[in-house]
């Protein structure tokens, strides 16, 4: 297996990760979306000082990334976890390597909670988080429905080590 790189996420990285995040849609277990957004609305949507891609000969493999809960400052610390591996790559640690340094930036960049909202099926999902300290706080019946069914999702949380 080649070495994984991580790097920051950049715009020019956004074609490989809009087929990485549409392979995720298509799962129909990563996330409630149903289209691909445009740049301009992705960019929109996540943190920009917690980025990340993962690299393996130069292609990318997967990425990982932040998204504020809530506008109100006493949430400013507080963020939810999303991150995706290419279908190909799927089962070799890349999302472990890619959560890892998330929470290591995260909490440069003064961030004491991650959350994450994970389909109750996706099971590898929920078993990475908690690999990395995130712990189940609850399950959210019926969420959200995707194409005409209900899906519950695991809430998970992960409150930083750090002392700010």
């Amino acid at each position: 297996m080649n070495p994984v790189v991580i790097r920051p996420l950049i715009k020019t990285d956004w074609i490989s990760v809009s087929k990485i995040y549409a392979e995720g849609i298509e799962t129909g277990i990563a996330t409630f979306e149903t289209e691909l957004p445009s740049w301009k609305t992705w960019n929109a949507t996540y943190i920009e000082s917690c980025r990340i891609i993962a690299l393996q000969k130069d292609e990318v493999v997967g990425f990982a990334v932040l998204s504020q809960v809530s506008k109100r400052k006493v949430y400013k610390g507080v963020a939810e976890v999303s991150v995706y591996v290419a279908k190909d790559f799927r089962g070799q640690h890349i999302g472990g390597i890619l959560l890892k340094q998330l929470i290591k930036e995260s909490e440069e960049n003064g961030f004491w909670t991650l959350q994450a909202g994970i389909f109750s099926e996706n099971i590898a999902s929920i078993k990475l988080h908690k690999k990395f300290g995130f712990r189940v706080v609850g399950i959210r019946k019926q969420i959200g429905k995707l194409n005409g069914k209900w899906y519950d999702n695991h809430f998970l949380e992960r409150r930083s080590l750090n002392q700010f």
